[in-house]
């Protein structure tokens, strides 16, 4: 059979050359097709000849569209690593693959990539790598299968054959088995397990070997600090004394967290419950000389917090951005701290200034459940043409450093007992001198460490934390507490735009990553003790229902003026009212300082100022236990609602990991199947592209026979 070409400019498959533009077609000798003839060629002529001539024009195949997004290749070369198809047909480097292609038509490159449809290795046996590794598919293939025919061998034994062809699949269409994968997490790779470890724990019924032995790391770490706490500190440590009930609180907090997070609501609802629980069963006594710890140990997790918020503020973003931010941070904020004050002036008989206190602290929003539930809408492309997640999380870290200043403000004015000068310099000298301080760190984690140490990231983590805790406990021992809050935030936002200058990535800062992991270890601490604050029987009717109507009344008030003064910032109506809805979660910040203002009190302190305090710590708790999982479930249900979706997949390996180019920066979409997304303008240059190829004539075969 020969396949005769149409007359055109073709090239040589062999030598990649432009073939001569001739008018005598080109013969191509092919073997023979192992496929059978259609049903719907021509037959061949009556007369019987067995010669006839037929034309087949290849229909176009659904519409695919190849993104690919990598490094440029290296212009040059026509060697088989050279990246291209055919170098010498390359007639425009600059060519841009599609409409969502990140490719810049002004750069030399990236040019056509060799396809990965098309390749000339054998074929790689990623059976084999299967077989070798514990991944979820080799589990369900070894122990589930087995469990599935003892199964269907016990029924056959029962009914009949007919019967029991139902059940092939009875394990894993069984409840059991959708709760227990359910709890079982994504592992990042490979992980080796002993060979008898599947026949007896089968995944995802039981866990993996990996899960097991981390499990069993961490009881032996905290048996052997344990130990040792116990020789050194003594009866405290022990069984019944106060450490060791802070540990068990600790240890229970972690696990109900976790059960909650199966639930995708945040996790610190479930750590507070069991704050909650243990407080009113008796379990957790840590009133007394105790309670001096725990305040430390409060002041620990609010420096991590905010050294977590001027770490996740990107500079790039906030240069460009920064009247959007400053804007939707602070007449928000005003807004519901003053709902609130005027309303539990009024209504719970709060003194002004105690009641400016609580605004203050009510009005803070919370990253820790804010930034969970836009990551999981993130990795599905909702808001990200707009970069409404990374305005959300900026203003994030804005709010919460003015809650936690003005709250240092207020406290300093009322329980000091200077004079009205010292009262009126807090303000200005609290904002100057945190700034200050802020940069002159920041810019010391700059030069030291020199950025080529080896030990650069555990020495910068250090440096930071270490100064955060300076500014935290010096502002309060200088008798200005609101300066502190303002220097750790801005000198971790300081430094992370020193360190993004010298090659660090906002999304993949190592630091940022060991801050992650201090959040991990104080967190159930924090929301734990906070929870045990609570005492369910000694709780006020009336000051729990007039507090939750003071928070929602903020909370909605909020949503509207954010929705009003986000004009000029590319937001629709539904975006804006997104926006203030997932501002209304509370957690880190009325954890951390509701129960202060009750710790400043003394045997001197007057019996309404100890009721005051009381109500001021039982709102805040509250703010937790109602905003923070409705939060999460607002935003995480009207995000898909509100929000557009872009079209192109997003990377979802974390949000604070780098991308980097892999084979799965290449997709092929169907264009039937893909929706334009509106955020996109249209790209005159890959339309002009469109219009120089319309001339290409479709591609026809002469069969001979």
């Amino acid at each position: 059979m020969t396949a005769t070409g149409e007359p055109g400019n073709r090239e040589d498959s062999s030598t990649g050359a432009p073939a001569t533009n001739t008018n005598t077609p080109t013969t191509i000798v092919t073997p023979p097709s192992p496929n059978p003839v259609p049903s719907d060629l021509p037959m061949p002529n009556s007369n019987g000849s067995g010669n006839h001539k037929s034309t087949i024009v290849i229909e176009s195949q659904p519409k695919r569209r190849v993104s690919i997004i990598s490094d440029p290749p290296a212009i040059g070369g026509s060697g088989p690593g050279s990246g291209y198809d055919n170098p010498a047909y390359e007639q425009n480097p600059r060519r841009k693959i599609s409409q969502t292609s990140t490719h810049s038509h002004s750069d030399i490159g990236p040019a056509r990539r060799k396809s990965i449809l098309k390749d000339s290795a054998p074929p790689h046996d990623y059976d084999s790598d299967r077989a070798s590794t514990h991944s979820y598919e080799n589990y369900r293939q070894n122990a589930l299968d087995v469990l599935n025919a003892k199964y269907n061998g016990h029924q056959m034994g029962h009914t009949s054959l007919g019967d029991s062809n139902g059940g092939a699949n009875y394990v894993e269409e069984s409840w059991m088995y959708t709760f227990c994968l359910k709890c079982r997490g994504e592992e990042p790779s490979s992980s080796w397990e002993p060979p008898f470890w599947q026949k007896i724990f089968p995944y995802p019924l039981c866990p993996t070997f990996r899960t097991v032995s981390r499990l069993i790391s961490i009881i032996l770490i905290g048996v052997l600090i344990w130990v040792t706490a116990f020789v050194i500190i003594g009866d405290s440590a022990a069984p019944g004394g106060q450490l060791f009930g802070l540990v068990v609180l600790t240890v229970a907090a972690n696990f109900g967290g976790y059960l909650i997070s199966l639930t995708t609501l945040p996790r610190l609802i479930g750590m507070l419950m069991v704050g909650i629980l243990f407080q009113n069963v008796g379990w957790a006594n840590l009133d007394g000389d105790f309670s001096k710890v725990t305040a430390h140990l409060r002041k620990f997790a609010l420096t991590i917090i905010l050294t977590r918020a001027g770490l996740e503020m990107e500079p790039e973003a906030f240069k460009k951005v920064y009247k959007t931010i400053l804007k939707l941070g602070i007449i928000p904020w005003c807004v519901e701290a003053a709902v609130m004050a005027v309303m539990s002036h009024f209504l719970l008989d709060l003194p002004w200034i105690w009641a400016f206190l609580l605004g203050s602290i009510i009005a803070a929003v919370s990253p820790a459940v804010v930034v969970p539930c836009l990551f999981r809408l993130r990795t599905k492309g909702y808001g990200v043409a707009k970069g409404i997640p990374t305005l959300v999380v900026a203003v994030a870290g804005v709010d919460d450093a003015l809650s936690v200043a003005i709250f240092g403000i207020i406290s300093t004015v009322m329980f000091s007992d200077k004079g009205l000068a010292y009262q009126i310099a807090q303000a200005p000298v609290c904002i100057i001198g945190g700034l200050g301080f802020g940069v002159i760190w920041g810019s010391l984690a700059r030069i030291f460490p020199e950025k080529g140490d080896a030990f650069v990231v555990p020495l910068r983590t250090l440096l930071l934390f270490t100064g955060g805790l300076m500014a935290i406990y010096g502002s309060e021992e200088l008798g200005f507490e609101g300066a502190g809050p303002l220097a750790v935030v801005f000198s971790a936002f300081v430094s992370n735009l020193f360190w993004c200058k010298d090659g660090w990535n906002v999304e993949d800062n190592p630091v940022s990553t060991a801050f992650e992991v201090f959040w991990m270890i104080f967190e159930p601490i924090l929301f734990g003790l906070t929870g045990a604050t609570i005492k369910i029987r000694e709780l006020d009717s009336h000051t729990v229902s007039i507090g939750a109507a003071c928070i929602f009344t903020g909370s909605i008030l909020r949503i509207l003026t954010t929705a009003g003064i986000a004009f000029g910032d590319r937001l629709n109506t539904k975006e804006k009212f997104f926006v203030g809805l997932s501002w209304m979660a509370k957690a880190t910040v009325q954890a951390a300082l509701g129960p202060v203002a009750l710790k400043h009190l003394d045997e001197n302190s007057t019996d309404d100022e100890r009721n005051w305090a009381n109500i001021v710590q039982t709102i805040c708790v509250f703010s937790i236990v109602l905003t923070a999982p409705l939060g999460a479930i607002l935003i995480s249900v009207t995000g898909t609602k509100l929000l557009t979706k872009t079209k192109q997949p997003q990377d979802l390996s974390g949000w604070r990991r780098s991308h980097r180019p892999s084979i799965r920066d290449i997709s092929i979409i169907d264009e039937e199947e893909e929706r334009e997304d509106p955020e996109i303008p249209e790209d005159k240059e890959t339309h002009d592209n469109t219009l120089n190829n319309a001339h290409i004539p479709t591609i026809s075969y002469t069969y001979n026979t």
